[in-house]
């Protein structure tokens, strides 16, 4: 928890003088209204002395001034306080999602989405009412509590002051216990919020599949067992506060009736004047908000800490990947070296992904992979981009260095990366072309839409450049999706372009099409293409034939073919189902990749 309170203090700090203003200003309030009854106290005694006009017209005009300051004080500490608040939360919100950025594939894939949302909602809530509301609701019960105690204690009687107030005293006792079990059960609600947050999330972004088998009745019901819990967790919190406040108010009443009976009798043997009685009752009234306030406040602090909790543990989560690069090295020129390439996921218990993979590009060439489902193609990309790190430093090298030696954004930026999931953001087409660079113009844009065989299908879209793709791309078919990506990574015409199975969603004389444009516009540039059909590949200068994360062939499209092994099998497997859709045309793919 002290890290937490430090982290909260932090980010407070920098709107110190916000906070000390709006703090200034809550304290005039407080100060005028404890001076409040103790002035009505005067009135009443000079009252019943036969006061004269001018006196009552002194203290009305008192009280007029009195309350002109209080609405004055109140706009001060809502502006200062609660813009600090937000502030806060503007700050932190930023740092979340700047620190997510710097975090590595593995985080990502051992967080779900939905979880990571809820910090951005429901926990920055709970911070930012820490930082403003708590913040106020302690230190204006505090002061009050000071200044009606002090007034009570000097204006009317020290002995009927300390009778009322040892009720109260009940209340900080069982705050402390309250603050506690209200941090566990804050906690839990937050954790199954996540849950339910990280289940709509996940069925809203598969509810094609989810249509396509028939499987609503299962999501409701899983929704439902998730929801109700997400409800007891909530109604645990709710359960905690609607016992702590009957209890709180049974305390007050306590005190009010023995302030009634003790400061009724000493009114009556004149011990203190009637105007006192009455005062010393509107300060016993006013004892009540700083009681409720501070169990409030306790609630509101354990629940904000413990959402700071939560947000603490993803800022000091650290990323696997360092940027540890020579800054003197400011670009890529394409040239590919892995040396004995081995690596194995976290938690895979030693089963590598890759074994001893060895092999050389140079710049301008054209390396293909190709292998079975979980051969360790991707992995292989993954790993020259720095997506991943290997142990050894020295297994893969780029123009001669060492991985690790080349800044990150010289690596990210010179290699153009076409990923099996073919994410598009909910744009315009264009914008999502013009994704991976600072600036171009639209010739670029539809240049690199021409290379990659989509442009005559965006002209057919309602708006040309200009349409909106829905969530992901869901709106436009997987080839258009696949051949947009590509057009993306074109914009970016850097020295290295990796197609991670980009053309399996296309017809065959697209994909020829599409690799004759590549040759052309990347003459003098390393490719990467990893692919099932050796149709995509045989062009290349170099194949890699991987199986079970091991070399299993290496060398030109003529030389495997000589070799008589897995790729002339696979090459003969693919030549046999080729015949059979020339035989059959109608089993062909629509030309573009217009199935979705």
């Amino acid at each position: 928890m002290t890290k937490d309170v430090a982290l909260a203090g932090h980010y407070a700090r920098r709107y110190w003088l916000k906070y000390l203003i709006g703090i200034a200003a809550l304290t005039v309030v407080d100060w005028v209204n404890a001076r409040v009854p103790a002035l009505s106290g005067e009135l009443i005694d000079g009252l019943n002395g036969t006061m004269a006009m001018d006196g009552v017209q002194s203290i009305v005009f008192r009280l007029l001034l009195m309350g002109l300051a209080i609405a004055l004080g109140r706009f001060g500490w809502r502006y200062f306080l609660f813009g600090a608040a937000r502030s806060i939360e503007r700050d932190l919100r930023g740092d979340l999602f700047g620190h997510l950025e710097t975090l590595s594939m593995r985080y990502f894939n051992e967080h779900k989405t939905g979880d990571l949302m809820a910090h951005f909602t429901n926990d920055l809530g709970a911070v930012r009412q820490l930082m403003g509301m708590t913040i106020i609701t302690a230190f204006d019960a505090t002061v009050m509590l000071v200044l009606v105690l002090y007034r009570m204690v000097v204006n009317v009687s020290p002995r009927l002051t300390l009778i009322a107030v040892i009720p109260l005293v009940l209340i900080i006792i069982g705050d402390i216990f309250f603050g506690r079990a209200m941090h566990r059960r804050f906690l839990q609600k937050q954790e199954a919020f996540s849950e339910l947050s990280d289940q709509v999330q996940e069925s809203i972004s598969g509810i094609r599949v989810i249509k396509a088998f028939v499987q609503e009745k299962l999501e409701l019901a899983a929704f439902a067992k998730t929801n109700l819990k997400n409800k007891e967790k909530n109604l645990a919190v709710v359960n905690l506060v609607s016992v702590a406040m009957p209890l709180l108010d049974l305390v007050v009443g306590i005190s009010m009736l023995l302030t009634l009976l003790l400061g009724g009798r000493m009114a009556i043997y004149g011990e203190i004047t009637v105007g006192q009685f009455v005062a010393f009752n509107s300060y016993v009234g006013m004892l009540v908000w700083p009681m409720i306030a501070v169990g409030e406040a306790v609630s509101s602090i354990s629940q904000g800490l413990a959402s700071m909790k939560r947000i603490r543990v993803i800022l000091e989560e650290k990323p696997d990947i360092v940027d540890e690069g020579d800054p003197s090295v400011t670009a890529l020129h394409g040239g590919i070296e892995l040396r004995g390439l081995t690596f194995s996921y976290p938690g895979a218990d030693g089963h590598p992904a890759l074994k001893d993979v060895s092999v050389t590009v140079k710049p301008g060439e054209t390396l293909a992979i190709i292998g079975r489902t979980g051969s360790g193609k991707t992995t292989l990309v993954n790993l020259i981009e720095r997506l991943w790190d290997t142990d050894s430093a020295d297994m893969v090298r780029l123009d001669g260095r060492n991985l690790r030696e080349i800044p990150l954004d010289v690596v990210h930026r010179d290699i153009a990366y076409v990923p099996q999931d073919n994410f598009l953001f909910s744009d315009t087409v264009e914008n999502n072309i013009l994704f991976g660079v600072e600036s171009g113009t639209h010739a670029e844009v539809e240049a690199a839409a021409r290379a990659a065989c989509i442009h005559d299908n965006i002209m057919e879209f309602p708006e040309g450049y200009n349409t909106l793709v829905g969530e992901r791309g869901v709106t436009i078919s997987g080839g258009q999706k696949q051949r947009t990506s590509i057009a993306r990574a074109l914009m970016k015409n850097a020295p290295i372009l990796i197609l991670d199975d980009s053309l399996s969603a296309v017809d065959t004389d697209t994909e020829e099409e599409i690799l004759r444009n590549l040759k052309e516009k990347r003459r003098g540039m390393t490719t990467l293409i990893i692919a099932h059909r050796i149709s995509s590949i045989q062009h290349a200068d170099h194949i890699l034939v991987l199986e079970d994360g091991e070399m299993a062939e290496y060398g030109t499209h003529s030389e495997l073919m000589a070799l008589g092994g897995l790729y002339r099998s696979v090459y003969d497997k693919q030549q046999m189902e080729k015949q059979l859709r020339e035989e059959h045309p109608a089993d062909e793919p629509v030309k573009g990749g217009a199935a979705r």
